[in-house]
């Protein structure tokens, strides 16, 4: 992993759950020299939250060094979560086995003020070890980057990003983004730029530096590569390729190029100068592994040649329990002395992953809370406005600490039945709307 000078803070009042530790090894890098972990079995999931620029578009980071923090021997394996959807299983098996970190990406537009980075257990969890994170970064992008994918309801997830025949990985300051652009060297011939290109009028504002090197097929020769490593799953993917003709300025320093992936025509007739050019596709179906083959036209004075490429998998991205909702289950939370660990994040999604005690229901593509169960919780603080809740059906807050007046609020929830607010330590009288409620189970 790239050292990107970035300037990292500790992650008190992002975070409220889990425990800290650091590792005893030398040698690493300060941000994976501390993690924090989640221990918590019966929790459903563990958040930080962030305040963002609601529109804003962000790449999120998150870095993992597992250092056998808790006396194992292999990495848990885990998913992470942002805001309500899953993002990715966390494996960082065989990266730790060659003594390396692990990271993994995201870029997705903020729906709310605020962002949450969740993660947590599944069924390849082992019983003995627990979800961890070693540094989260939020970088900000440019509304004009990426911007052919909806980020209204997608994401992109980073499958690679590469700079072909560099020697070195890339990031900042040549990258003012902090986005990471790995070396990829195969059997074909690294060529030199003699040109520098100047990138602040592509799309999405690649570094000038990838531009300085290139993997190229002689005159007349088509030059094939396969990247990214690895099987890709069955699905659609955010491809952008990059291209520039290495040699100086002049009537004959371009070149014509057909590309194809998989065998599949991508782009015809790319015709590739001095100044660069990229190509795109913003929903290419992949599966299993990739083959990129350039094919020269017959009139085409050089080779193909081609400098960088990334490629992003497209998740679907924004689905979330309605605004005021999560805003009424939010302060509810603040309002507790010691709320339950996964109580962060959204209170519904994903499915398997929602609020302890909290239970929801989906109509019409909205997702709304109908259920909040925190009976015997050894909660504390005062009973907030939840007249938002509209769908509500059952509060049980029986058997707590909750102080205070009962809300009156609560009696004008139209589907509430049932309400136990019994031994907690309220004062003042029962609301007549809450009394008089027909059909109410009132305790």
């Amino acid at each position: 992993m790239p050292d990107t000078n970035l300037t990292y803070i500790p992650d008190d009042g992002f975070v409220f759950a889990g425990n800290k530790t650091s590792l005893n090894q030398t040698g690493l890098l300060p941000i994976l020299s501390t993690l924090r972990y989640f221990s918590q079995r019966w929790a459903r999931k563990f958040c930080y939250t962030f305040q963002v620029v609601k529109g804003g578009k962000y790449l999120v980071r998150t870095i993992y060094f597992y250092g056998g923090f808790d006396g194992g021997k292999e990495p848990p394996v885990f998913d992470q979560i942002i805001g309500g959807t899953k993002w990715s299983t966390v494996n960082t098996t065989e990266d730790y086995a060659n003594g390396l970190s692990s990271y993994y990406e995201i870029i997705v537009r903020a729906h709310l003020k605020t962002l949450s980075v969740c993660f947590a257990r599944n069924r390849h969890t082992a019983k003995n070890s627990s979800p961890f994170i070693s540094a989260i970064e939020l970088l900000t992008l440019e509304d004009s980057m990426y911007n052919a994918t909806d980020f209204d309801s997608l994401a992109l997830v980073t499958v690679a990003r590469s700079s072909f025949g560099s020697e070195d990985s890339i990031s900042f300051p040549d990258d003012p983004y902090y986005r990471f652009w790995q070396p990829f060297t195969d059997k074909n011939e690294v060529v030199s730029s003699q040109t520098k290109v100047t990138t602040s009028e592509f799309w999405n504002k690649p570094p000038e530096v990838i531009f300085t090197k290139a993997i190229a097929a002689g005159a007349g020769k088509e030059l094939e590569i396969s990247w990214p490593p690895g099987s890709l799953p069955a699905t659609k993917y955010h491809i952008s390729l990059y291209f520039q003709d290495n040699r100086s300025p002049g009537d004959d320093a371009w070149r014509v190029f057909t590309v194809e992936i998989n065998g599949k025509a991508f782009y015809n007739n790319v015709k590739v100068s001095t100044g660069g050019v990229s190509i795109y596709s913003p929903g290419w179906p992949l599966s299993g592994q990739t083959q990129i083959s350039l094919s020269p036209d017959a009139k085409s004075s050089a080779g193909p040649l081609i400098n960088a490429g990334e490629i992003y998998q497209i998740l679907p991205f924004g689905r979330r329990t309605l605004t005021r909702e999560v805003g009424v289950m939010e302060e509810l939370a603040r309002g507790f002395d010691h709320p339950p660990a996964d109580w962060a994040g959204d209170p519904c999604l994903p499915k398997d992953n929602s609020w302890t005690g909290i239970t929801c229901s989906e109509k019409d593509m909205r997702t709304r809370i109908i259920s909040v169960w925190l009976g015997g919780n050894n909660i504390s603080g005062s009973i907030p406005d939840l007249s938002s809740l509209q769908m509500l059906e059952t509060l049980h807050l029986e058997n707590n600490s909750f102080t205070g007046k009962i809300p009156e609020s609560l009696g004008r929830l139209p589907n509430l039945r049932e309400v136990l607010l019994r031994d907690n330590n309220l004062e003042g009288s029962i609301p007549s709307n809450l009394v008089d409620k027909k059909g109410l189970r009132l305790e």
